[in-house]
Order: C-alpha cells, then structure tokens, then sequence
C-alpha cells in the first residue's frame, strides 16, 4: 500500500471537513471509519475499496488528496470498478431491471420505500404485517414487540368510599 502514514499533504492543506457522496465526514477520522459513515457503505465495504485503490485505511481522511478522494467518490458511485463480488452488493436482481446494483444514501432509503409500498398494494403476507406495524420477519410476537401497550391484569379504578357521615 501507498502513503503508509506519511501524510502527503502538509499540516496547512488538511481538509477539515470533506463531503463524499453527499455526506459531511470529519477530517479527522481513519479513512476507512470515515467512508463507513455514508449510508449504503459499511466498515468491510470501505475497507475493501480502500484496498482497491491503494489506500492506507488508516490515514486520516483530511490528509488524502483530492485525486484520492474524488476516486473513493467514483469507486462509491460504481462499485463495479472496485470489484467487490456480485453476493456483496445490497440491491441484487432488482424487480423492475433484473440488475444487480449498490444503493448509498437516499436512493437505497427511496428503493425501500418503493418495496414496502409494492408489497402493502399486493397484498401479500409481508404487506399486511408491514400494514399493521407487526414484526415481518417470522420474530416471535407473544412477550416482545408491544410498543408499550400494558398487558395483564388491570387496575379496578379505586373510586373513594362514600362518605360514612350522616346526609342532611
């Protein structure tokens, strides 16, 4: 790997505050933290874009040149040029292209959106419990999953004893 912890820019040029794939990240933090900070991009997917490009991971992220970062950006954007297997992307076959793609920030938000959507307009199984806010993957629902609704018995509401005093 190039760059083993000498920096290449100098204390002057460090970048403070950088934006990759429309995301503010602290210059501060090891590049391979960083890049987990977008969404869509884990902490093993950016570690092996960082390997793909040659990139110390544990550089931080303010001292990397501007060539580096605007190739983490492409690399980010089309995930086909770094390599990474077909089982590794978080989109495969999609319904309506029959592609396999990777989706980061608002377009992976937007594709589940779609999905939940498409699933509630069908009517399956998977829609209904989406309907209902209960649990779709199969979890068990008899003690878990309440959201805060009380269950047992309950309290008789304790009205106060009629007085024992006499009546006017």
């Amino acid at each position: 790997m190039s760059n083993q912890g000498i920096s290449k820019l100098s204390v002057e040029e460090f970048k403070h505050i950088l934006r990759i794939a429309g995301k503010d990240i602290d210059g501060s933090r090891k590049s391979v933290v960083a890049l987990s900070e977008v969404k869509g991009v884990g902490y093993n997917l950016s570690q092996v874009i960082l390997q793909s490009l040659n990139i110390n991971p544990y550089l931080r992220i303010g001292f990397l040149t501007n060539k580096e970062l605007s190739d983490i950006e492409n690399a980010i954007r089309n995930i086909s040029t770094v390599g990474v297997p077909k089982w590794y992307l978080n989109r495969q076959k999609d319904m309506d292209t029959g592609t396999d793609m990777h989706l980061i920030t608002s377009d992976l938000d937007f594709t589940q959106s779609n999905d939940v959507e498409r699933e509630k307009s069908v009517m399956s199984w998977r829609g209904y419990r989406h309907m209902f806010g209960l649990r779709v993957r199969g979890q068990c629902t008899r003690t878990t999953g309440r959201k805060a609704t009380a269950v047992g018995v309950k309290k008789a509401s304790g009205k106060a004893p009629a007085s024992a005093g006499g009546s006017k």
